[in-house]
């Protein structure tokens, strides 16, 4: 365990809100259990502190829990008082950010804990999709507590302090901390995909909530999801096609101040996702990222992103993809895995009713190219940089299957017949002759015309076939 001070609970809040806004709410409650030795102890709070702030002028609600007091563990009382804050954020319409320090459910309350452990997850299945979720993890957060993470839309965790388990390390067959700690920050970001970014310390994760805060609307029926724009609304990026292999830099060279926001970067390589501004408006990124993780689409990257665009969906977000991917991430291991993730991640494109925007930078090569948001799964708008690349499969791989039967010959030309094909089908303009791309389009442009597309989109209607949800 880390020797580095954390705060208090209260100390927590007081760092995440503007200053001097903190409204606690049930400061009074303690436990109700007289039972085993609970009746010898203080129970201040009931071991978590509860209300509501404000996060740059913006409501927000609250609750932290108080690891000195019973281990921060949940009991009918503690979990009482979370529900309630849920309550007041669904009828004000506003996020509900949780700072985790909890031993787990409280044994001394027994049933009644695990019942309280429910209502805590009843409340958070509710909000789902009508109010952002964000939770921070300071200390422990073990057994069902796991799940109020994995519950929630954005999730970070402190470098050394914060531990995050189902059965901790010990519990594991043939495992033990000192052999593979699994309830460490680093493997939960890398192995779990629960935790979107792991921070150095206390003070950056609670900036990094506010910055997100900042980023998202405060319910799914919130319209402002915008700000004043300091940044140039044409500011050109000389070169920018030089980066197509790196989404990562391209999406901090198009947003507002250059400021990107990434989640998840430790889980799938392969994928990049995110929050930007353009032009005052925050818009939700996904990216194929071939300077990382490879020019193939695999079973992570095709799963966090498609969880991604269902959370982006939910809250009205724009969505801007950049495609760059030559086809499937090709192990034994992928292939009883990879169908089902990329149909989630089309099913999730092809269903949300956002404005989307695709920019093909690279490669946009088979069924991976439709899977990333393209014309006929989505997309509002299609662009490419001239130098791209859209077919069926490579040009020479496909010139060497269409004419098998020529390549022994004296009179082939294998450069000749590739460089034709791509012309003549797979090249960005074939695609845009062809309507499959609405405009080709300069690297130093991008950004301009990103902002130009989704504010032409601002208004967008999407009426589909009435159903209570889909099935994928």
């Amino acid at each position: 365990m880390s020797s580095k001070t954390t705060m208090s609970a209260s100390d927590r809040i007081a760092s995440l809100l503007d200053d001097s806004s903190f409204v606690e709410v049930g400061a009074y409650v303690t436990s109700r259990s007289t039972d085993f030795n609970i009746k010898d102890q203080e129970t201040p709070k009931d071991g978590v502190i509860t209300g509501y702030g404000t996060i740059d002028g913006r409501l927000v609600y609250v609750y932290s829990q108080d690891a000195t007091v019973l281990g921060g563990s949940v009991g009918e009382m503690h979990a009482n008082k979370i529900a309630k804050v849920y309550d007041m954020a669904l009828k004000m319409g506003a996020p509900v950010i949780g700072l985790i320090d909890c031993a787990g459910l409280r044994l001394q309350e027994a049933t009644d804990s695990l019942n309280a452990f429910g209502n805590i997850f009843a409340k958070q299945a509710v909000a789902s999709g009508v109010i952002p979720q964000i939770t921070g993890v300071f200390g422990v957060c073990g057994g069902g507590s796991a799940l109020i993470p994995a519950l929630s839309d954005i999730t970070f965790m402190v470098k050394d302090n914060a531990k995050l388990f189902v059965n901790s390390p010990n519990a594991l067959d043939g495992n033990y901390t000192e052999k593979l700690d699994t309830a460490d920050a680093s493997y939960q970001a890398g192995k779990s995909a629960v935790v979107d970014e792991v921070l150095d310390d206390e003070a950056s994760l609670l900036g990094r909530i506010r910055q997100v805060v900042a980023m998202l609307p405060s319910n799914n029926e919130d319209d402002s999801n915008y700000s004043d724009c300091s940044d140039d609304l044409n500011r050109e990026i000389p070169n920018l096609e030089s980066l197509e292999d790196d989404a990562r830099a391209v999406l901090a060279n198009i947003s507002d101040n250059n400021v990107f926001i990434e989640l998840k970067k430790d889980y799938a390589k392969d994928m990049v996702i995110g929050l930007i501004k353009l032009g005052g408006t925050t818009v939700g990124c996904v990216a194929n990222q071939v300077s990382d993780g490879g020019s193939v689409l695999s079973t992570a990257g095709a799963y966090i992103a498609a969880e991604f665009v269902n959370f982006l969906d939910s809250f009205n977000i724009p969505i801007l993809t950049l495609t760059n991917v030559k086809g499937f991430k090709a192990t034994v291991s992928e292939e009883a895995t990879i169908a089902k993730a990329v149909a989630k991640l089309t099913f999730a494109f092809a269903n949300a009713d956002v404005p989307k925007v695709n920019l093909v930078m690279g490669d946009g090569v088979g069924s991976a190219y439709l899977a990333m948001n393209s014309k006929s799964t989505g997309a509002d708008i299609e662009y490419a940089w001239k130098t791209a690349t859209i077919g069926t499969m490579e040009p020479e791989a496909a010139v060497k299957i269409m004419y098998a039967d020529d390549i022994k010959g004296d009179k082939f030309d294998n450069a000749k017949l590739t460089k034709e094909y791509t012309e003549k089908m797979s090249s960005a303009m074939a695609a845009a002759k062809r309507g499959y791309v609405d405009d080709i389009i300069e690297g130093s442009a991008t950004r301009k015309r990103l902002i130009a597309a989704f504010e032409m989109l601002y208004t967008k209607a999407d009426f589909r076939p009435l159903k209570k949800h889909g099935t994928v």
